[in-house]
């Protein structure tokens, strides 16, 4: 395991989920975008549009417009609530997350050719203390971990199909990104790409 700049709480789980697993995930996953279609997030004040296309599951889900981050119940485009956790991942996070309650957001990040993620906090919830759970399924993605500063050194490695990653403790206030995604390095996902599922506790 790559040695993060903030490694307290950091946790990579290389293969957490074997491929009939990621299928099977995977497919979970696709019976519940036709409830929550993937839309295109924009930045707030700028309206610039992310390169990343997004959904979400959960009592919650986190979206970005112009008028900024938030969560919220229901899908900005039809207005319907978000499709419920897959009882998979909601098993994943008892096994790996040690927290006592349950994740109310699984945010669904969908990376095309081009796509990546600047770095970036997750800082939008007020449960702060609960750790962040990430899934990757599909094309391996280059993911960047750096410290508590935007400034601070940064190590990159590589997320593959399966991999399960757990920011908590100090780490859970760490800069992270995705600089790219590795097009055709997988088969899990048809036409290609890469999806990823974090999941996360917003509420305190």
């Amino acid at each position: 395991m790559a040695r993060a700049p903030t490694s307290d709480g950091f946790r990579l789980y290389p293969g957490r989920l074997d491929r009939t697993a990621q299928s099977a995930l995977l497919d979970a996953v696709m019976r519940r975008i036709p409830a929550a279609p993937v839309y295109q997030p924009v930045m707030p004040r700028s309206g610039a549009p992310m390169t990343v296309r997004m959904t979400n599951f959960g009592v919650l889900g986190w979206v970005s417009d112009i008028e900024g981050y938030r969560y919220q119940p229901r899908h900005p485009d039809t207005g319907d609530p978000w499709p419920s956790i897959p009882e998979p991942l909601l098993e994943l996070w008892r096994d790996v997350s040690g927290w006592p309650q349950p994740p109310e957001a699984c945010l669904v990040n969908v990376y095309g050719p081009g796509s990546r993620l600047g770095l970036h906090v997750d800082a939008d919830e007020d449960a702060r203390d609960a750790p962040v759970v990430s899934v990757s399924l599909g094309d391996t993605a280059i993911f960047r971990l750096g410290g508590l500063a935007r400034r601070s050194p940064t190590v990159s490695f590589r997320l593959s199909s399966g991999d399960v990653v757990v920011l908590g403790g100090e780490a859970r206030r760490a800069f992270h990104g995705i600089d790219r995604v590795i097009s055709g390095s997988s088969t899990l996902v048809s036409g290609g790409g890469r999806i990823n599922l974090t999941l996360r506790r917003v509420t305190r």
